[in-house]
Order: C-alpha cells, then structure tokens, then sequence
C-alpha cells in the first residue's frame, strides 16, 4: 500500500486514517466526505471491516488538506489538520496496517468511482429519514405533551398542588427532575480533554467575547425594550418578562443545540461561562433594569431585593448537579470500558433519555399551569407577544452575524441558541422568593417556558433548513 508522494498528493483511491475519536455509527448516520471543490459524497459504513466507504472525484488527486469526513450539521469529524494521514489503497485492502485503527478511532477510506455512479449529496429529507422516530417527530411529541399538560392542569383535581409537594429553589421537584435527565447524557457526551485546546485558538475567544456581548448586553436591553413597548400599562407582568431575559440559559440550550447541530464543544464553553457571569451580574442588572428604569419612569417604589445565594444556588443545583454528574459518567466511563466503546455504545444508548426528558419537563410545566394560563388567557397572550419577539429576533440576529462574520455553522447555530434561550429555571426561582409565588412576576416568568419550547423547537428545524440552504465555512 503506497503513502503520499513529497506533495502530500495521493491518487484514487486513497484512504484516510484519523487519530481523532469519531462518534459511533450509529449517531453518524448521514456522514459523507467533503472535498475543496465543493462536492461532496455519501459515507458508508462497512460493518465488517469497520472503516467508512464513499466515492472520491473522478479522475482528480486529492491531497491530504483537500478531503474532510463531515457530520450530517456540517461540522468536521475528520481531517488531515486534525492529526488524520492519507494513504493510497483499496475497498479490499482496508486501511494501513491490516485495518489496525489508531487508538481510540475509527479509519476512514474513500475509494475512486472508476466509472460508477456517484452517490447524490447529502439532502435534508435524506437525513431526515435516518433519523431516529423520537427525533423525526419531536415537534407532534411536544404539542402533545403541551396539549395533554394543559387539559391535565385544568381537569384533573389538585395536580398543582401534587406536583409541587417538594420544591427546589422555587421550581417543584418533578421539574428539577426532567432538567437533571434532560442535561445529564447531552453534558456526557462533550469531549472535555478537548475544551482546553479549542479555548487556545484566537477564533474560539473573539466568539466567546461577541457572546458574552450578546448574552449580557444585547440580550437584558433587547428584552427590556420589548416589555416596555408591549406591556405599557402592566408592570407587573412587565417585571416578570424582563427577568426572564435576565437569566440566560444554562440548560435547555445543551438540547437545543445538540438537535440543530451545533458545536457541543463550544455549547459547553458558553454554558460554563454564563453560569460564572449569572452568578456575578444577574443580582446588579436586576437591580438596575427592574428598580432604577422602574424609578424613571414610574416614580419611587418599594426596594427590591435579590439574594445573590438563591442566584447562586440556583446555578449550582440545575447546572452543577449534572454537569459533576455527567463529567464522572465519561471518565469512569472511559476508565472501565474505554474510549470507544464509550462513544460507540454507551453514549448513543443513553441520548434518548434526553428527548423523553424534554417531554416529560414540557408536561409538567403545561400541567403545573394549565389552570392559571387559561383563566388568565387574555394576559398570557399579550406577556407572549414581547417573549416570541425576543426569542425569534435574538436568534435570527445572532445567526445573522455569524453568518456575516464566516463563522462555521456549527458554532453559529450555538451562539444563536446561547443567545436567544433564557434559564426559565432561575427567573421563575426569582420571581417567587422576590414577588411572591401568586405575583404577576411570577406567573410572566412562568409563560416564558411556554413560549420559549415551542419557538426554539421550530427554530432548530429553521436551523437545519438553513444548513442545507446557504454555504456556510
């Protein structure tokens, strides 16, 4: 089997062998190879020799820097600037090495056409129906679970009351629950050995600045704004909607970013950082927004006090609790049954329980506020209108930029959710410690969640539309 020649030039076929951990099969379904012309092809996976099979270019070289092996989302799990080599060889051959993988990777082979027919590219409906049934119809399961949730709240005698025996920081356990699943296998899946070198490129810390920008700055003024100009003559409500823009998120963004096929390297950065910066600036820009602007404009109030502890300990319970969880399950995991079989196995057999999770979360919510959303129908619709603007604005916003600024997709589609979503978790825990648990504030902050699912759920799938409509770097 030959090597490349002084160019790092190799002729079809060739094969590619990466020293870079590759997710198992099973979660790759729709990977193709990405060549610098634009083209692209099909991956299979051969089950027997365990490397991945597609069709090279006719009648081109290809070098090394000139092929990557590519995610459904776009982003690359397998190139020569990733410690991946290319070789010469065959189908039959299999990879260098009598098919001898690297440790802790898969090997990558791409074979010439010779004349047969080129797989088509990679189209959205195709990747669709490799899908899992739970990802294909996430948005009927969701509505279902709204629906069923409200009809729950509103018919089924003192399910409120049932539901909210035990609480956690002002949100009832059942909730605390369905977060703690929802988070624990997305955080087990993010490859922590490799947050250290991502955090040392240039690139990676001005993206970490605009969000940082976007989430602290932007974010709190923008839904300032839009409470003040929707919500004029309710400053009840008002309150309640611009905490919920106070508090940016640090849990359903690991989901959200995950079904779009966001970086969930670069989603774990942002998450860690807005949970440093939540506990430092939620307190004082609450202040600030809530009783300084409220001064302005309508004259002396009483004090408002938020305990920096409940920001805190909010912080720490719904992100601490399965972020420590999920960084133990990896490496004991490694540890005992080694990389690969980790991600091969483990880690796609526990991703479902995110999913069912999400559903059981979205029910509770709708069943914990059925009765209060329909008996005060007529607020409800009009404390949505500033939360649907804010959440599609912010996100078509963010997306925008990065668009404009090259960034990749996969770190676009991330700050655009980071940016957009909100840690419903802490505004609603806020909310009742500081205005009471039957406050307008309180039931503003608790419509955020009911409008936040349903929107950025549709925006994940505005997200994958647009990875397969523009060029993205």
């Amino acid at each position: 089997m030959g090597s490349p020649d002084e160019r790092g030039v190799v002729s079809n076929p060739f094969v590619m062998n990466c020293s870079t951990v590759l997710r198992a099969p099973s979660n790759t379904q729709g990977l193709h190879f990405r060549f610098k012309d634009g083209s692209s092809s099909l991956a299979e996976f051969d089950t027997e020799r365990q490397y991945w099979v597609g069709t090279a270019p006719k009648g081109s070289d290809v070098t090394k820097e000139e092929v990557e092996l590519v995610y459904p989302s776009g982003e690359v799990a397998c190139a020569h600037d990733q410690g991946c080599d290319v070789w010469k060889g065959s189908k039959e051959e299999g990879p260098p090495g009598n098919g001898t993988n690297y440790e802790g990777c898969a090997s990558v082979l791409a074979i010439s056409g010779n004349g047969e027919q080129e797989p088509p590219p990679v189209s959205a409906k195709s990747v669709f129906k490799q899908m899992s049934f739970l990802d294909q119809y996430l948005a009927v399961w969701i509505i279902m679970a709204m629906v069923v949730g409200v009809v729950c709240g509103y018919y089924v005698p003192h399910i409120q009351e049932k539901l909210s025996i035990v609480s956690i920081q002002g949100t009832s356990l059942p909730i605390a629950i369905g977060l703690w699943l929802m988070m624990w296998p997305v955080l087990a899946k993010v490859r922590y050995e490799l947050l250290g070198q991502m955090l040392s490129t240039r690139d990676l810390r001005r993206q970490l600045a605009a969000s940082i920008v976007l989430n602290w700055i932007v974010g709190p003024l923008l839904m300032t704004g839009l409470a003040w100009a929707t919500l004029p003559d309710l400053p009840n409500y008002r309150n309640g909607v611009i905490m919920v823009g106070l508090a940016r998120c640090i849990a359903m963004v690991l989901l959200w970013n995950q079904l779009a096929g966001g970086s969930s390297e670069f989603c774990a950065i942002l998450v860690a950082v807005n949970s440093v910066l939540q506990i430092v600036l939620f307190s004082p820009l609450a202040l600030f927004y809530l009783q300084v602007v409220s001064r302005q404009y309508l004259g002396d109030g009483d004090t408002l006090h938020i305990s920096f502890w409940l920001v805190c300990r909010s912080v720490l319970i719904f992100l601490g609790a399965p972020l420590v969880a999920a960084i133990l399950t990896r490496y004991i995991g490694i540890a005992i049954k080694g990389r690969d079989c980790y991600d091969t196995k483990f880690a796609p057999r526990i991703g479902p329980i995110a999913l069912l999770a999400l559903l059981y979360t979205v029910w509770v919510l709708f069943a914990l506020q059925g009765h209060e959303v329909i008996k005060h129908i007529g607020d409800v619709c009009r404390v949505a209108v500033p939360m649907f603007l804010y959440f599609s604005s912010m996100w078509v916003g963010t997306l925008l930029m990065a668009k404009a600024y090259s960034v990749s997709y996969e770190r676009a589609v991330t700050q655009a959710f980071t940016a957009s979503s909100n840690n419903f978790e802490l505004a609603i825990a806020v909310s009742v410690a500081t205005f009471g648990v039957q406050s307008a504030e309180a039931l503003a902050a608790t419509v955020g969640p009911l409008i936040e699912v349903p929107v950025l759920l549709s925006l994940v799938y505005v997200a994958l539309w647009l990875q397969k409509k523009f060029q993205w770097k």
